[in-house]
């Protein structure tokens, strides 16, 4: 019986690279979406999977990606938005949005988004890869979503993190009726290559030697990734939660306010022109 078909954006490195080994191994039909067109290839040429190529700083690069999934596979199974991260100093994207905002939720929001037809067709479940900064580092404003009044790489991974757990439970008010089912976790301090690309004191949390022993490999960090793939929503896990080390978990308190989770999807719509 052939398994599940999971689209795996962030793939050709890190935890979506682990998962994507462990969800091939478990016998699910993947398929890789990453930055590098070369680390991507690698990555699928090793697992014998599909792949696609993307950089989410660049919305038209989205919007192909989503026609290409469109066409290539009638039915997703799972839709894990694996990709992001933490930048530096602030800079806009090719499509005038704060980078980190975009390609940590407006770039999903927007795959998400075109892909809805076939994922609600799918009954598919969506996943969110969310972070402790959600809770630790967010001070997200509505009218302040590109932090033109506050940027610190921390505040806007926290601001982006925090919209991808909103996102989570925006998409189960709206669509669990249908049958999509959608969750959040935080995978843990990994040892990858993160936050190779910040200015913020992040960095040096990852890069000394020290502090690099107490990060979890990959491997481990992709175990709720996997967990929430491969389970069944109402029964292994709950639609519309947030996860930790595979357990229901606590976020930021503003993550359970609906009037902001309804506000936020509804200017990422206008913000994209959905």
């Amino acid at each position: 019986m052939a398994g599940k078909t999971v689209v795996l954006t962030g793939a050709s490195d890190g935890i979506g690279a682990a998962a994507a080994r462990r969800l091939v191994a478990a016998g699910e039909q993947v398929v890789l979406v990453g930055r590098s067109p070369e680390k991507t290839a690698a990555v699928a040429a090793a697992l014998g999977v599909p792949s696609h190529v993307a950089d989410f700083a660049d919305l038209a690069q989205v919007r192909r990606l989503a026609a290409e999934l469109l066409e290539a596979y009638p039915r997703i199974d799972v839709l894990a938005n694996n990709a992001g991260g933490i930048l530096g100093a602030r800079a806009l994207s090719v499509d005038g949005f704060e980078t980190t905002f975009q390609v940590n939720h407006l770039a999903p929001f927007l795959l998400t988004h075109l892909l809805m037809g076939t994922l609600v067709a799918s009954s598919a479940t969506v996943i969110q890869t969310s972070s402790v900064a959600a809770r630790t580092f967010s001070g997200l404003d509505l009218d302040d979503l590109q932090n033109e009044r506050a940027y610190t790489p921390h505040k806007a991974y926290g601001d982006a993190k925090l919209a991808n757990v909103l996102f989570t439970r925006e998409l189960h008010r709206r669509f669990a009726d249908q049958g999509l089912a959608s969750a959040a976790f935080h995978p843990g301090m990994v040892a990858t290559n993160f936050a190779n690309e910040t200015t913020s004191w992040f960095r040096f949390v990852y890069r000394t030697p020290l502090a690099r022993l107490a990060l979890v490999t990959p491997d481990k960090g992709a175990d709720c990734l996997v967990w929430l793939a491969e389970g069944t929503p109402g029964s292994t896990w709950t639609s519309g939660g947030y996860y930790e080390r595979c357990r229901p978990a606590a976020t930021s308190p503003r993550a359970d306010d609906p009037k902001l989770a309804r506000g936020l999807w509804e200017r990422s719509e206008r913000l994209l022109g959905l």
